[in-house]
């Protein structure tokens, strides 16, 4: 008699215990790693929220920064400086200050005599006027009088209110006969700080806290003042105490990242609770026990599992034999079932063959379809070089009337240009018909931006649309196509224009360029209607259009998006924040070319 197999020993519980000491020292990395994790996340938000309003802050102030010294030229202002005591002069200065005040923002405006009395301010009809005043004791006064432009951060003695002054000196000829004054308002910068979770704080050269999120943090100093600036803060009284008390904060609370503003000496920190981070942290560490947590029933239930298992080995050594009993009556059937698929498979081939018979008549359908774009695309391309050919030609024949044959040659020579231009894009589009790919070349962006622009001068200059470019001096290299790129930015350029038509006066157009990383990101904006939600999603797309049928085939944009993949860059239509359409041009970056093409209009 065969004595049966003894079954194995089954595990106990404490296995498990075993288990979760051996697992518990992986939470200790987990922690360390997700500490370090969410700092970094936290520290690279923070990084961007604090150039947002650094960018925001230098923004406002650029904005004045200007004002006085084109303001001090103004004959009103200098008919006060020549006769303080006639009352007129005094009377239409007041109101012209009051009317700029009102135009640009600004908190308030005055004019001061060479000692410092203040002879008119745009609040002369308040009940904090300027008038009469004299502000000789503040650093912004001293530094107009020595022929620079002042600047003063300081809560006014007569208003109390916070603010960021320019002061310029007002000359007559080489003398200087007064200074101009303009105050900015900060407080909408502090009240767009008080929105965020984070706490930022602006702190002068001396260390102290002019703007914060925390009105408790105001006018309180961050470090140890010395002598000399406790003197300074008595003498020019830029805040609202003689003595700022210090601000004492737990550097175990908070994650601080500060920059610094070298224009003004200022310094703009925030400060993020370190509970954001312990917050996750905890999250993460809870997690992690859950998992483990999870293993550990896992491990439990796969020890059952094979209690399980060990006694269905005998269960499954009985049905065995019924098993092959059925496999041989199964096999039968999978003959019969093996040979109606072979008749399904060679139905389906059929099938696919009829299908790949269609998809070539689709395909066949697709080019006679691309065919009709690239033949309506010619005269929408076209269109711009002739309507500068025939501006040209008209500007020639008067040029020629009027006998300065110099001047007509040289619009003759810019016809000749444009004309050998509509042959390299016809050159082009049929090189792009025949699938022919051209390697990209360096070009020159701004040469190309200006050809673009010249092109369309007369009718921008007819719309009396503004042109706001800012454009690095340095030359951009871009990997493209000569013709393909003016191409493209002609196209961007009349579309903006098209834009603008809807739009009542002032219109508006900006330009701006950057290089980043390996890429050139030119932006063209203008302040039209912008970009509906169904133009975002097909406005790439061929024939789509919000234009009538006379004035376009919307083939514009669909013809950029295809020129710019070719190049290998990216076409990104959005709308700008203030309002208006934001077209944004990614193309890679080149190696400098030999020569740069000559713009056809530098005006424009």
């Amino acid at each position: 008699m065969i004595a049966k197999p003894t079954p194995p020993r089954r595990p106990r519980w404490r296995s498990l215990a075993l288990l979760a000491l051996c697992l518990a020292p992986l939470l200790w990395p987990l922690h360390h790693l997700a500490e370090r994790y969410y700092q970094q996340e936290l520290a690279s938000q923070n990084r961007q929220t604090l150039d947002l309003y650094v960018a925001n802050l230098l923004g406002t102030l650029h904005r004045y920064e200007t004002l006085p010294q084109i303001l001090g030229d103004l004959p009103a202002l200098r008919s006060v400086l020549a006769d303080p005591l006639r009352l007129e002069a005094v009377t239409n200065a007041n109101r012209l200050l009051k009317g700029i005040v009102e135009q640009t923002g600004a908190e308030v405006m005055y004019l001061m005599d060479i000692n410092g009395n203040t002879l008119a301010a745009s609040n002369w009809d308040k009940r904090d006027s300027f008038v009469g005043r004299n502000f000789a004791f503040r650093p912004y006064f001293n530094e107009a009088m020595a022929g620079h432009l002042g600047r003063f951060f300081g809560q006014g003695t007569t208003s109390a209110k916070r603010g960021y002054f320019f002061a310029a000196a007002v000359r007559d000829r080489e003398r200087i006969v007064g200074v101009l004054v303009v105050k900015v308002d900060l407080d909408h910068t502090e009240t767009l700080w008080g929105r965020t979770p984070e706490q930022l704080l602006l702190t002068d050269h001396n260390g102290v806290v002019i703007l914060t999120s925390r009105p408790d943090w105001r006018f309180r100093a961050t470090r140890p003042l010395s002598e000399a600036e406790r003197q300074a803060i008595i003498a020019i009284q830029p805040y609202p105490t003689q003595a700022p008390q210090p601000l004492v904060l737990n550097p175990d609370a908070w994650i601080t990242q500060t920059r610094d503003i070298q224009e003004t000496g200022w310094q703009v920190s925030i400060l993020a609770p370190r509970m954001l981070v312990d917050r996750s942290v905890r999250t993460v560490m809870a997690i992690g026990a859950g998992t483990l947590l999870v293993l550990m029933l896992l491990a439990g239930l796969v020890m059952q599992r094979r209690r399980h298992y060990i006694d269905r080995i005998d269960f499954e050594a009985r049905g065995r034999q019924e098993l092959e009993k059925r496999v041989a009556e199964r096999t039968a059937d999978l003959e019969g079932l093996n040979t109606r698929l072979k008749r399904a498979v060679l139905e389906r081939e059929n099938a696919q063959q009829e299908a790949v018979r269609a998809q070539d008549e689709l395909v066949q359908a697709g080019k006679l379809s691309v065919l009709g774009t690239m033949s309506a695309s010619i005269s929408h391309e076209l269109n711009q070089p002739l309507a500068a050919i025939r501006s040209y030609a008209e500007n020639a024949e008067i040029l020629l009337d009027h006998q300065r044959i110099e001047d007509a040659r040289g619009n003759l020579k810019l016809i000749g240009e444009l004309t050998g231009r509509m042959a390299s894009i016809i050159a082009h589009l049929r090189a792009f018909a025949r699938r022919d790919r051209h390697a990209p070349e360096s070009v020159a962006l701004q040469p190309a931006l200006d050809d673009a622009l010249a092109l369309l001068a007369k009718r921008r200059r007819a719309m009396a649309v503004e042109l706001i470019r800012d454009l690095p001096e340095a030359t951009l290299w871009v990997q493209a196509g000569e013709t393909r790129l003016r191409q493209v930015l002609g196209n961007l350029l009349a579309n903006a224009l098209d834009a603008l038509t809807e739009k009542a006066n002032p219109r508006r157009l900006w330009l701006s360029a950057e290089q980043r990383d390996d890429c050139v990101y030119l932006y063209i904006r203008d302040n039209g209607p912008g970009f509906s939600r169904q133009a975002l999603e097909h406005a790439k797309e061929p024939f789509f259009t919000t234009k009538t049928r006379t004035q376009g085939l919307g083939l514009g944009l669909a013809i950029c998006e295809s020129l710019m993949r070719t190049l290998g860059g990216e076409l990104l239509l959005a709308n700008h924040p203030e309002g208006g359409a934001l077209l944004t041009l990614q193309l890679r970056v080149a190696a400098p070319g030999a020569t740069l093409p000559n713009s056809e209009d530098p005006s424009a």
